[in-house]
């Protein structure tokens, strides 16, 4: 009884905890009193085939952010690799972290999410992926938790039960092949079809997985580079810098020979890459989220610089959401079997409410992060 009274005492919310659960509480209010007033017609999408909008394409990038979080701390909680053990149990905090913002925003935006959530298991589509996804995602929250729970029990690294880092791996990879295959199978939707979407889904959550732990290890640490500890320091100039680059370059090449085969291909649907082209949107994202980044780690004397590292990783996350959005609502932009009524592309641009559910997931895997960075610290004392 005495130590829960001196753990409760000593722990202590953090500026940045409160700042970011007082910003998610105006925002969620705020999402819920749109949501209420305006009803479902509040979201921008259409019957006309632009079916999922930009709630859909931030759940998205959110879980897969975790999962590419949970593979990066797999790397020496599954594989033994001792050197990345700095990394381990801030990657599982923020894979917690967007794992709950992802799927808040989800909740948010559908109109009955608690019947999904008992439906989709009993109804037994085993023929599509999106139930096994759902499968993988509710089996993976619960290893996260799992192992949530033996970091806040004080083990490290090298004492996690390896069973558990093994199994959230290989749902980390399941989930995300699932998640592009989601895509890669729609054969009616030219923009999205292709056997390689699931690796490069691998490739660029092991990327946002990268920049998210760059960047959430400064602000954690008060955006001080002294205050990082020399294993962390030396991982973030090394071994992560570089799979960080080599990440990037992999995402570089996939868009830029999805952009030449989709301008050189006359199929149905494949017009959809000339207004792909013409957006700032595009360029913004190869160019900033891109090519700057992929300078920065890819070049040691810029790598080993803290400021380029969190400028970089920052990029990276920015580009990765710019990328995911017109991956996503590009692709419906061409209605499917369209006739002689449909115009040449759809027009599709977020509602405020969709805006504002972006911030909803945003601050509230920002506070669940602080509460578990915060909680972890005190347990530490």
């Amino acid at each position: 009884m005495a130590t829960a009274t001196t753990l409760r005492a000593a722990f202590k919310p953090s500026p940045y905890l409160i700042g970011s659960a007082v910003l998610f509480v105006l925002a969620f209010v705020y999402a819920i009193y749109l949501e209420v007033t305006l009803g479902h017609v509040a979201f921008n999408t259409t019957n006309y085939g632009v079916f999922w909008g930009f709630p859909i394409v931030a759940y998205d990038y959110f879980l897969l952010t975790s999962t590419g979080l949970a593979l990066v701390a797999s790397l020496p909680l599954a594989v033994g690799i001792r050197s990345w053990d700095p990394v381990a149990k801030r990657c599982v905090w923020l894979a917690i972290a967007a794992l709950v913002g992802g799927v808040a925003i989800l909740f948010l935006e559908l109109p009955h999410p608690l019947r999904a959530l008992w439906a989709t298991p009993i109804n037994l589509q085993t023929a599509s992926p999106l139930f096994w996804k759902i499968l993988c995602v509710g089996a993976y929250t619960i290893v996260l938790a799992l192992l949530a729970y033996a970091f806040g029990a004080g083990r490290g690294p090298a004492e996690v039960p390896r069973i558990l880092a093994v199994v959230l791996g290989l749902l980390a990879l399941a989930i995300t092949l699932i998640a592009g295959s989601v895509y890669g199978m729609l054969v009616f939707r030219p923009f999205w079809f292709g056997s390689e979407l699931p690796v490069v889904f691998l490739i660029e959550s092991f990327m946002g997985g990268i920049a998210f732990f760059i960047f959430f290890t400064y602000a954690v640490h008060g955006f001080v580079a002294d205050n990082l500890s020399e294993n962390t320091r030396r991982l973030l100039a090394g071994p992560l810098g570089i799979a960080a680059a080599t990440a990037v370059f992999l995402h570089l090449l996939f868009v830029l020979t999805r952009t030449v085969t989709g301008l050189w291909s006359y199929g149905e649907g494949m017009e959809v890459w000339r207004y792909t082209i013409a957006q700032p949107l595009y360029w913004l994202a190869l160019i900033g989220g891109g090519l700057v980044p992929l300078v920065v780690f890819a070049l040691p004397s810029l790598r080993a610089q803290p400021w380029l590292q969190m400028i970089g990783a920052f990029l990276v996350a920015l580009g990765l959401l710019a990328s995911r959005y017109e991956f996503m609502i590009n692709g419906q932009l061409v209605p499917p079997f369209k006739g002689s009524w449909a115009p040449p592309l759809l027009e599709y641009a977020p509602s405020q409410l969709e805006w504002v559910l972006l911030f909803v997931g945003i601050f509230l895997a920002n506070t669940i992060y602080a509460a578990l960075e915060s909680w972890s610290s005190t347990r530490e004392r």
